[in-house]
């Protein structure tokens, strides 16, 4: 593509320079040096070398709250993703974080010759079948272990927790030991050619399985799987579901009987499962049925919600730091013990936060931060 048919593609020459979507972005409220409607400026003033050679570019952080906003519907978060492919192609690229490690795991996965190890820390504990109609989707979370020790964020525990919960109701789903990314990361930072080929593998592995429903525990695999996937030419053919979904399934067919849990709770939606899916009720309603928990909802949520503050390990800053603080402060303000998310990602960049506090050290917020299936892994108790 080149920038004239994004901007016909993503409805950018609709742009009035009203400047909603840069009065609600996030980013652009503590970097002033960033701003969507100066990005579209440059694009439809036909500068696409000051676009594609834009640090910001990569800044952006795709959370669709400007897209919400626009009066004229302009697809700005699919704007930044094709001009990033640009930008790909001319070499450029946002300031990884980590070192980069996500984003090389996710190019060496590509690799024909790579052998994996992925299910090592499964246990009998689990029971999983290779006959089951119903595939768990794995995802990162075993290459997010050695990465994200330091902040004492553990990504398997997510994992088991869903085994617990798709065990409880009878259900021994099937894993694939060679699934690979699914891509996200490598698709929103422009490099197409690295998301189809891991696409093309996913496709081709799930198929083959025969499997009839995947249940996915990440947000952004849910997505890539239901909207990039099909919009790239691939398709795997079957249901699929977030694990918040299932559980509101189960809960309003009277399946679902939770011990009692003491806590205030609130809840950060994802922007993936939320603004890019519309998945808003199912995880108030799990939150909402289990009996002790008190619902505490946040200034802004739903579609209102404010992002946590990265997009695809980019171009994370003392801005995005920012953003997290808010966000945190946001939710001890409401009385809440407990921050439930339901996005592995999400929980990364808060525990991130609490523990870079910044040159200033600021005063963090004391807030627990729990993913949504091990809230719901505890309520349950023992077996059915």
């Amino acid at each position: 593509m080149n920038l004239e048919d994004i901007i016909q593609e993503t409805k950018t020459y609709y742009c009035l320079e009203c400047g909603k979507c840069t009065s609600v972005c996030p980013v652009a409220r503590y970097d002033p040096s960033f701003s969507p409607r100066a990005i579209i400026e440059d694009a439809l003033l036909g500068f696409e070398d000051v676009l594609v050679f834009n640090q910001k570019l990569f800044s952006c952080l795709t959370c669709y709250t400007c897209q919400q906003r626009c009066p004229c519907d302009v697809d700005f978060p699919i704007f930044i993703r094709q001009a990033r492919a640009i930008a790909q192609d001319n070499g450029q690229h946002g300031i990884y974080a980590h070192s980069g490690q996500l984003q090389s795991l996710a190019r060496l996965m590509t690799s024909p010759d790579i052998k994996q190890r992925r299910l090592e820390w499964l246990s009998k504990e689990y029971r999983i079948s290779d006959d089951s109609d119903v595939l768990f989707w794995v995802g990162c979370a075993p290459y997010f272990e050695p990465v994200f020790e330091d902040i004492e964020f553990r990504a398997l525990d997510i994992t088991e927790a869903s085994l617990r919960i798709l065990n409880f109701f009878g259900i021994e789903p099937k894993l694939l030991p060679d699934e690979k990314c699914c891509g996200h990361d490598v698709l929103w930072t422009g490099d197409v050619e690295t998301f189809k080929s891991l696409a093309e593998h996913n496709t081709k592995l799930i198929k083959e399985a025969g499997v009839k429903k995947i249940i996915f525990s990440c947000p952004e695999g849910y997505r890539t799987f239901k909207l990039d996937y099909p919009n790239h030419g691939f398709s795997v053919d079957c249901e699929l579901q977030h694990i918040s979904e299932f559980l509101a399934e189960k809960i309003e067919k009277g399946e679902a009987k939770f011990n009692w849990i003491d806590k205030k709770v609130t809840y950060q939606d994802p922007c993936r499962l939320g603004r890019h899916l519309g998945v808003y009720d199912a995880p108030r309603k799990v939150l909402g049925s289990i009996p002790g928990v008190e619902f505490l909802e946040m200034e802004h949520s739903g579609w209102d919600s404010i992002c946590c503050g990265t997009s695809a390990f980019t171009n994370c800053d003392s801005y995005s730091n920012m953003i997290r603080t808010e966000r945190l402060s946001e939710a001890a303000s409401t009385g809440a013990q407990m921050l439930i998310t339901s996005c592995p990602k999400c929980q990364i960049h808060f525990r991130c936060a609490m523990v870079d506090k910044g040159e200033e050290k600021r005063v963090m917020p004391k807030i627990e931060v729990m993913d949504l299936v091990n809230l719901v892994a505890n309520a349950l108790g023992g077996d059915k």
